[in-house]
């Protein structure tokens, strides 16, 4: 998406649709939000709606940072303890890794 072709007042708006949808358990579109607003909110001159648009930027990207932290502990946690969990860490398992039982 080119940025440069809208106005500011859609580029808000856009970039707080993105922030309120990481919130749907969907942290990709705070990523999303941070890769495409950074320029705008950082960078760009200043303008009425930067202010609000770098809020949300920032706020988007702390909330990825603790997705990761969860996720990547979730993921040790499970990786390390699959198999001292029996039965149920089989079952929160699609598929059963093989290694030791």
């Amino acid at each position: 998406m080119n940025l440069e072709r809208i106005p500011n007042e859609e580029k808000l708006c856009l970039c707080r649709k993105y922030y309120l949808g990481g919130f749907a358990f969907l942290p990709f579109l705070w990523l999303v939000n941070v890769v495409w607003f950074f320029k705008e909110a950082f960078v760009k001159p200043a303008y009425t709606e930067q202010c609000q648009i770098k809020a949300y930027v920032k706020k988007s990207a702390l909330g990825l940072l603790v997705w990761v932290a969860v996720l990547t502990t979730w993921i040790t946690i499970y990786q390390q303890f699959r198999t001292e969990w029996g039965e149920v860490g089989d079952y929160l398992s699609f598929t059963i890794p093989i290694g030791t039982q």
